[in-house]
């Protein structure tokens, strides 16, 4: 991968032209507009920054990149749905549910995806990925090994995770303590308690792991992919998966989405960026640079990275939400948290 970022290096600053939602895009016949949920393009050399200077070498067509949280990607294609500015949707469930059922994602058949397991016809898995927390090592000498261990008031002030209902990795959190303690009411009455020790809202997962690794905080959420890729800058990091009420340590899936935004100006240029991300070459970098899992199932990591991350989930079990009913309870569940939290 060195020599291949060293011979990319050049095309990569012409293929990003933007890095902020602040930023509005550029509609031109060379340019392909991508709206992405964060954690892919976090720090140099990243699985984005690689992919998008290859992607704009062998096509000549410009990246524009454009970053927010989860749920915040979905609103902006959302508020633009009657002028499209953006072509393709990167993120997370089940925002991308919500973007597909309500028509903001066209139907597309990306090439190879007879070798992708899940997703729709409006949207596929583009990075494997499961939810997580993180904690400051240097702090702690160990993970808080339950749930419960987190309403330590030692903990006052020093957790936090990402607002539920406006990033994918929060709903993830709230989804998972409902599993973990068994229902909704537990799942809630643990929040409730857990607001003592919580710092408050924050619509980007991203941002708490600086906050962690300086001890600002102890412990926050996040997902897999993203916290090993924020290890090299973050040293003090460390992914941990706390236990319920039951003893057992359990997490999901929470893959990246990929799909062609309805209406999208530059709709062939999606394609091809589309087609071009989840192409095996693609994907065969994907736990080697972004320490992700691979969509594709004829893609087979042996990589340090993949052994990392496979080191790092042993003893956690997985389970699979029924996304679709996670998507129809998401107002009520925000609303619960709200309630619960007094946020």
């Amino acid at each position: 991968m060195k020599s291949r970022n060293a011979t990319i290096a050049m095309a990569f600053a012409a293929s990003l032209l933007a890095s902020s939602a602040l930023v509005g895009p550029a509609l031109a016949d060379g340019v392909v507009t991508i709206y992405s949920a964060d954690g892919l393009h976090d720090g140099n050399g990243s699985w984005y920054e690689t992919e998008f200077a290859a992607f704009t070498k062998a096509t000549g067509i410009t990246v524009q990149y454009i970053e927010a949280g989860s749920g915040g990607v979905v609103e902006r294609v959302a508020k633009e749905k009657s002028n499209p500015q953006a072509d393709v949707l990167v993120t997370l469930p089940p925002f991308v549910q919500r973007a597909a059922a309500d028509g903001l994602l066209q139907d597309y058949k990306p090439q190879g995806a007879d070798q992708i397991d899940g997703g729709t016809d409006k949207y596929r898995p583009l990075v494997n990925n499961y939810m997580n927390f993180i904690y400051n090592s240097a702090v702690l000498l160990e993970a808080p090994k339950s749930y419960n261990d987190l309403l330590d008031p030692k903990f006052k002030g020093k957790i936090q995770y990402s607002t539920p209902g406006q990033a994918g990795d929060g709903t993830a959190v709230m989804l998972q303590i409902i599993h973990a303690f068994g229902g909704e009411d537990a799942g809630f009455e643990f929040m409730k308690k857990l607001q003592d020790n919580n710092v408050g809202p924050s619509a980007s997962t991203g941002k708490l792991t600086a906050l962690v690794n300086k001890g600002e905080l102890h412990v926050a959420n996040g997902d897999l992919q993203m916290n090993m890729s924020q290890m090299a800058d973050n040293p003090n990091i460390k992914v941990f998966w706390p236990a319920g009420p039951d003893g057992v340590r359990s997490t999901f899936a929470l893959p990246y989405e990929i799909g062609l935004v309805t209406g999208a100006p530059n709709a062939d240029n999606g394609k091809k960026l589309i087609d071009f991300l989840l192409a095996k070459e693609a994907q065969s970098t994907v736990s080697s640079v972004a320490l992700g899992m691979p969509a594709r199932k004829d893609v087979k990591p042996d990589d340090a990275n993949f052994a990392k991350a496979q080191e790092a989930m042993k003893g956690v079990t997985i389970w699979s939400p029924n996304w679709d009913e996670a998507l129809s309870k998401l107002p009520d569940y925000v609303k619960k948290w709200n309630e619960a939290t007094g946020s």
